[in-house]
């Protein structure tokens, strides 16, 4: 398989990293409620968790491979609801940055998804 998808994917989840760890910034010049610290927190955690899981797949790693295509799946989902919940507790800043966030890893959906991707993990037992 051609590792230049996973060279995009690793770069959306450091752009997400990198994105994260801003929003921790701006909350620490602004001020954030404890909503804004531990989604800001555990978004960045998790950033570094996927880039490691990208280079996992890379090398060929099937349970990797798996992982980023739920994660990639059901984020996504999960931040069109914080977008969507009137009272969240996330302020309309966070909301755009968790918009851009789940814009990336949809495109991470995307490419993993994509057939010659999926075909460079085969379920175990089938042949070729």
């Amino acid at each position: 398989m051609d590792k230049n998808p996973w060279n995009l994917v690793r770069t959306l989840f450091v752009a997400v990293l990198v994105i994260s760890i801003a929003t921790l910034g701006v909350a620490a010049v602004i001020g954030g409620n404890w909503v804004v610290w531990l989604r800001g927190a555990a978004v960045a955690a998790a950033s570094v968790w996927l880039v490691a899981l990208a280079g996992q797949a890379a090398r060929g790693k099937r349970s990797a491979y798996l992982r980023i295509r739920f994660i990639s799946f059901a984020a996504p989902i999960g931040i069109v609801l914080i977008l969507l919940a009137p009272d969240s507790g996330y302020p309309i800043w966070m909301k755009a940055e968790q918009g851009v966030v789940g814009v990336l890893v949809a495109a991470v959906a995307v490419i993993v998804n994509r057939r010659a991707v999926r075909e460079a993990y085969p379920k175990r037992g089938k042949l070729g």
